[in-house]
């Protein structure tokens, strides 16, 4: 008998521009590209709501287009990030340094998913 057992999982949401989506999508939908070097952490969200907010309101002012992708991380290793709070008790991040980008992807489980989409 085979068993196999999962690791609990934590979700989270990204806001994010045409052209980091487009990066998203190179890498297979498993990976979030390098920080550039004015972007010393990458952020991803704690509910969607927020993330819908700032594809909204931000990413289309800016870049004409917002996405919002979920994806899961593995739980134990995700919680080395405290939960940032940016603003109002809902606007919740984690804040994984630019350097650590790579080990955060390859704590990815499954691949990032597109779930809206706001021009």
């Amino acid at each position: 008998m085979i068993t196999t057992t999962t690791q609990p999982t934590t979700t989270l949401w990204r806001p994010t521009g045409p052209v980091e989506l487009d990066l998203v999508r190179e890498l297979d939908w498993r990976a979030w590209p390098p920080r550039l070097p004015e972007q010393p952490i990458f952020y991803p969200v704690l509910n969607e709501d927020y993330a819908i907010r700032i594809a909204r309101d931000w990413n289309v002012k800016h870049d004409g287009a917002g996405f919002v992708t979920r994806f899961e991380v593995d739980s134990a290793f995700v919680s080395r990030y405290p939960v940032q709070q940016a603003g109002g008790r809902t606007i919740l991040e984690l804040w994984v340094p630019a350097e650590e980008l790579g080990e955060f992807n390859a704590h990815i489980v499954g691949r990032i998913e597109l779930v809206h989409e706001f021009r």
